[in-house]
């Protein structure tokens, strides 16, 4: 692995466990195995490293997801990304929080990779139902969201009982579509 690869890695993970602020330059070059003047040659700065980290954590999420054809398909590739990589909430809005919206590269990762994820909900239910439904792809995004974070504290438990509701609301608008 190289240093780079090993940097983002390391970085992700430490910020996935401790967050943005308690992950101090010491910590991250002591577990990546680098010196400080190695961290600033590869990626610049802290907050720089983070963006880096959100865009791969979005690139890694995006291809659990690339495969998914409808809610059942979505919610399966969410149990196995919490299996894989835990449930400890989003770490795109952790961080968001964290810093008070204030760091403009957080902000840009978070809006890209909540807009991704709109997208790829929205190509869900449009073939799942057969047209496009605003409506019903955020209500399925809200699900997403809160299932994310209500695994951290309930489990992945939580993962079917979202499914169920989606299911719902997709028959609820097939029903709907037929009566019209």
């Amino acid at each position: 692995m190289d240093i780079r690869t090993r940097l983002i890695s390391t970085a992700e993970q430490l910020f996935d466990r401790h967050g943005f602020t308690a992950t101090g330059m010491d910590r991250l070059t002591h577990g990546a195995g680098i010196s400080s003047r190695t961290l600033y040659k590869h990626v610049g700065s802290k907050n720089r490293l983070l963006a880096i980290v959100l865009d791969e954590r979005d690139r890694r999420f995006m291809r659990s997801l690339a495969s998914a054809v409808s809610v059942d398909e979505l919610f399966g590739a969410l149990g196995a990304w919490f299996v894989d990589e835990g449930a400890r909430g989003c770490l795109f809005l952790r961080v968001w929080a964290e810093t008070g919206g204030d760091v403009p590269e957080i902000v840009e990762a978070m809006t890209r990779h909540k807009a991704r994820l709109r997208q790829r909900i929205e190509e869900i239910v449009e073939a799942e139902i057969g047209c496009r439904d605003d409506e019903l792809a955020e209500a399925i995004l809200l699900l997403v969201e809160g299932v994310t974070h209500a695994a951290a504290y309930r489990g992945s438990a939580t993962v079917d009982v979202a499914l169920r509701a989606a299911r719902r609301l997709i028959e609820g608008a097939r029903t709907q579509g037929l009566s019209s």
